[in-house]
């Protein structure tokens, strides 16, 4: 990935462009579970609809790689990096598993908790210093998921299981920021480039997603996805879009993401602010699209649910705004982009869908 003096200035209405389109992609994923298990071709064990998340990321970076002509680092980088893959296969698996089981917006308020496990383990992994009011903000997501917790009890066995799943889940990819950040900010050839580690990553866990279907959801396909689909009367082109789309959400987010965090004004602050609508827009549209109409009970308001979504919201932005305090005022943080790191350090500092 080129230094970013290196690359020129995009317009206003492109980076404003690639802000509506990040938030819009982050929305669209939980929905589009919702879609995959009503069609019944979201079954957890066949995982059909994960080749799709991780194979459409993987093939639209092999033409920017072979473009921009980089040369790749060590293999033992290279291994490091897939190995960071196959942490964030079951961490991606725990959370849209999750998602099926409870819907959207359970999952939203949840998955915005990203930023703080990002936050809190790269405290612990990289001596990250936290000041008082980033923990304050910390303490007030926890809350928030406290309330969400007590809130999915009254939901059904489902939504219960799949509210830990995504709690597991997104603390587990936290993590994986934490690792990709740390397999990136080496030097020559024991780093590993943006686009190069996306490029490792989404094919090492395609690959394996491909691995089991050939293994498993292959000789099982009729009970997990035919028979089901048959059912329900699903045609093969319905269910073949709603894959696409799912894997081409995951592309979308994926680019503007960065170029969001690189470009927007207030960097780590604007995506902090932009994941915290991601949720609240979630947690509406799921409201007006799916409630009465798909599902049960998790799809609609609740005042927990509000509450929840308030309090985690409003630790999630505090955190942003707290942190870009210490930046701006300490310059700690601040990593040279000569050495191609840019605003890399900043990944540990914000969450998107990768």
């Amino acid at each position: 990935m080129m230094p970013r003096e290196q690359a020129p200035c995009p317009s206003s209405l492109q980076t404003y462009s690639n802000a509506v389109a990040y938030i819009l992609s982050g929305c669209s994923q939980p929905l589009l579970m919702t879609l995959l298990k009503s069609a019944q071709i979201a079954n957890s064990s066949a995982q059909l609809y994960m080749v799709f998340y991780y194979l459409l990321p993987a093939c639209f970076t092999i033409p920017f790689l072979v473009m921009n002509k980089t040369s790749w680092p060590k293999r033992s980088v290279i291994y490091k990096a897939s190995g960071v893959a196959l942490w964030d296969v079951a961490s991606t698996t725990l959370n849209y598993t999750g998602a099926a089981l409870s819907g959207p917006t359970i999952f939203a308020i949840i998955y915005s908790s990203v930023t703080i496990w990002t936050a809190f383990f790269s405290h612990i992994f990289l001596s990250r210093i936290m000041n008082f009011w980033q923990w304050a903000n910390v303490i007030i997501v926890f809350i928030g998921l406290a309330i969400t917790a007590s809130d999915s009890t009254n939901m059904g066995h489902d939504v219960v299981k799949g509210s830990i799943f995504i709690f597991i889940g997104s603390t587990m990819h936290g993590l994986t920021y934490v690792m990709s950040e740390s397999v990136m900010l080496g030097t020559g050839e024991q780093r590993v480039s943006v686009l190069q580690n996306t490029f490792v990553q989404t094919s090492v866990a395609a690959a394996l997603f491909i691995i089991w279907q050939l293994v498993y959801t292959l000789p099982h396909f009729n009970e997990l996805i035919w028979y089901p689909m048959q059912e329900i009367k699903t045609t093969i082109w319905y269910a073949c879009f709603l894959f696409f789309a799912f894997g081409m959400a995951n592309v979308i987010h994926s680019i503007t993401f960065f170029h969001t965090l690189l470009h927007f004004p207030g960097g780590a602050t604007s995506a902090g602010v932009m994941k915290g609508l991601q949720a609240v827009l979630v947690f509406v549209l799921t409201n007006f699209l799916y409630c009465n109409k798909v599902g049960g009970t998790e799809m609609c308001f609740s005042d927990a649910k509000f509450v929840s979504l308030f309090t985690v919201t409003g630790g999630v932005l505090g955190y942003g705004y707290a942190t870009q305090l210490t930046t701006l005022t300490t310059k700690k943080d601040v990593v040279d982009v000569d050495d191609g790191k840019g605003k890399i350090a900043a990944i540990s500092e914000i969450t998107g869908l990768l």
